[in-house]
């Protein structure tokens, strides 16, 4: 089992650091502090590695297309 920090994790899932410190955060990434770095195992990347892209339309959005016909 390997163990990885936000920066290997996010180079493995092609994503930012950042993004990778969020799905932390979120709880959708499992991870363990030790001392100031966060630490992931190599086997949790599954979990998120199937991800949707982007961020997630809101309800507004989708009601107002519908309207138009689009």
């Amino acid at each position: 089992m390997a163990i990885l920090t936000t920066a290997q994790a996010a180079e493995r899932l092609g994503i930012s650091v950042r993004r990778v410190q969020q799905l932390v955060k979120d709880g959708r990434l499992p991870a363990e502090q030790f001392g100031g770095a966060l630490m992931i195992k190599d086997e949790d990347l599954k979990l998120v590695e199937n991800r949707k892209v982007g961020r997630p339309r809101k309800a507004l959005e989708l009601g107002d297309k519908r309207k138009r016909g689009k």
